[in-house]
């Protein structure tokens, strides 16, 4: 013991006397400092920053809301009708979180798009409370089928009708109003309105080609000025960057993706995903882009832009459809398809825990609900394959 002691035997002198070379090379490691930004939180699953849609069942969807520097494509609605005011949602959560916005469209001017925000809900509380399991009568029924049926239902995992988490993040709206124009203008905005920026002395086969170059530049532009990128020092805080990209894809920005199965410039949207989703990694930025999916006639190049965004979800309205006039569809105004879940900073991504669900617009809300007409009907088909099978090969039910 006494050859391992320092010279001078500094074990019995004060703390304050010794050398500080006796100390121990020991450092208890500490977490990194997370960027504190108003209107944002981490991730529990990876450690993510997250921004909320405006849409609390969409961030329940989401696993927790919409991470920062990924996009989010939705397909559009035939009409058009929700998948905009989704759009309206995430930039009115933007203006009450004093983030800056970026609008760009092609046909109706982002100043107008910016004046029909919905009108916030400063002081709501809403509690969600679960949906009492749907049970069935025995008394037109023969007594050994309605037992086997109401012990089929009694069985299903309870369900939640509307989606949301325990913890409140993000704020709800009124869509019979709209934002008040002193809390619009209180908030930074960025437009780009396509007829603005190409000249008539464009040639015509270069449109698409030019509307998606100068998109991309009007973006870099703005994250380079207003120092939302990371690779720079910024002096002043920092802030997120809200970017909404409306209906890309279709004709009114030059593109033929709907009207040839071999468009002649196939790639252009997908390039210019490509670069929109590196521009974003490397930023305090986040996109909400619509595409006319119902009207692009390649599939697989359908598929190609899906991959390309982080987040990808449909919706499928009932207008026009056999589904409007049904009345086990009554409380709802569509379906919504979950097409592409995030991989970031980890092995396994966030699963939602439904697949069948649907959205309603209220009168003040726009809500994401697990459907209980698509839940139990595909639970019935379940059951009646797995008869089947069991039927044909009773010894066998593996």
């Amino acid at each position: 013991i006494s050859s391992m002691a320092t010279p001078g035997n500094s074990a019995d002198k004060p703390l304050a006397e010794r050398s500080p070379f006796t100390t121990t090379s020991f450092q208890k490691k500490t977490r990194s400092k997370l960027i504190s930004i108003p209107g944002t939180r981490p991730s529990v699953q990876n450690g993510q920053l997250l921004v909320s849609t405006g849409v609390t069942s969409l961030d329940y969807l989401l696993g927790g809301g919409l991470a920062v520097g990924t996009v989010l494509l939705i397909e559009e609605d035939q009409y058009d009708s929700y998948s905009h005011m989704i759009v309206k949602y995430f930039l009115a959560e933007g203006v009450v979180c004093q983030h800056e916005l970026f609008m760009a469209a092609a046909q109706d001017d982002p100043d107008d798009i910016l004046q029909e925000l919905p009108h916030p809900i400063l002081d709501d509380v809403v509690i969600h409370n679960p949906v009492e399991q749907p049970t069935l009568s025995c008394k037109c029924q023969d007594s050994l089928d309605s037992m086997k049926i109401a012990w089929r239902y009694q069985n299903l995992p309870k369900v939640q009708s509307t989606l949301a988490s325990s913890s409140r993040f993000g704020h709800y709206y009124d869509v019979s109003k709209t934002m008040e124009p002193d809390i619009r203008q209180a908030a930074k905005c960025h437009r780009f309105f396509l007829p603005e920026h190409l000249t008539q002395s464009s040639p015509a086969q270069c449109l698409m080609l030019g509307s998606y170059s100068a998109l991309l530049k009007s973006l870099q532009e703005v994250i380079h000025r207003e120092g939302f990128d990371l690779a720079n020092a910024m002096s002043k805080s920092r802030n997120i960057l809200r970017i909404g990209l409306h209906s890309l894809g279709s004709a009114l920005w030059g593109d033929d993706l709907s009207f040839h199965v071999n468009p002649r410039h196939r790639h252009a949207l997908t390039t210019f995903l490509y670069g929109l989703r590196a521009l974003l990694r490397s930023s305090l930025s986040v996109a909400v882009v619509t595409i006319s999916s119902h009207l692009i006639q390649d599939r697989a190049l359908m598929g190609s832009i899906t991959r390309l965004c982080d987040n990808a979800i449909a919706l499928e309205s009932f207008k026009g459809s056999e589904r409007e006039t049904n009345p086990l569809c009554k409380d709802y105004h569509g379906l919504l398809h979950v097409h592409q879940v995030p991989h970031l900073n980890c092995l396994a991504s966030y699963l939602p825990d439904h697949k069948d669900l649907a959205f309603k617009l209220k009168r003040k809300q726009f809500s994401i609900e697990v459907c209980f007409y698509l839940y139990s009907a595909k639970s019935q088909y379940s059951h009646v394959l797995n008869k089947r099978v069991l039927n044909k090969n009773p010894t066998n039910p593996l």
